[in-house]
């Protein structure tokens, strides 16, 4: 069973701006005649969509004792205390307290995070930044894991 699992989806607006593209790139066609009007309509908006769909893809989980943020797969063992951030904690640690060796998932849409260290001697990254909607329940699971395996 994972004890924890997000998928960072894009907010409802972005996808009424996908669609809005659409209809602007059918506006450009609109010289050329309805049958490109109707091919920008539909291309426009579905390369919006995939864009915002592929931004909004990025996953949070941890399982098989790693925390998986995005690409990233970092063994809980290598992983120190966890600091939940509230919103204003959070675009701190995004803007002026960031350290450029951090591994972030950000995602400016989502205001909270949750900040751990990596504790690995080998590892020069200091810490890791994941945004998340529910950085308490991050929290609690990499606990849990951490926990099982000590």
């Amino acid at each position: 069973m994972q004890p924890y699992d997000e998928r960072l989806t894009a907010p409802r607006s972005w996808w009424f701006i996908a669609i809005l593209i659409g209809f602007a790139t059918a506006l450009i066609m609109l010289p050329f005649g309805a049958l490109p009007m109707l091919g920008g309509l539909i291309g426009g908006a579905a390369l919006a969509c995939v864009a915002v769909s592929s931004y909004g893809s990025a996953r949070v989980r941890v399982v098989a004792g790693s925390l998986v943020a995005g690409e990233a797969r970092i063994p809980v063992s290598a992983l120190g205390t966890a600091e939940v951030l509230d919103a204003d904690e959070a675009a701190a640690w995004r803007s002026h307290k960031a350290d450029p060796r951090a591994f972030m998932l950000l995602r400016s849409y989502i205001p909270t995070a949750l900040r751990v260290e990596v504790t690995d001697p080998q590892d020069p990254t200091p810490y890791v930044y994941v945004s998340t909607r529910d950085p308490e329940g991050l929290a609690a699971a990499l606990t849990a894991v951490s926990a099982e395996t000590a």
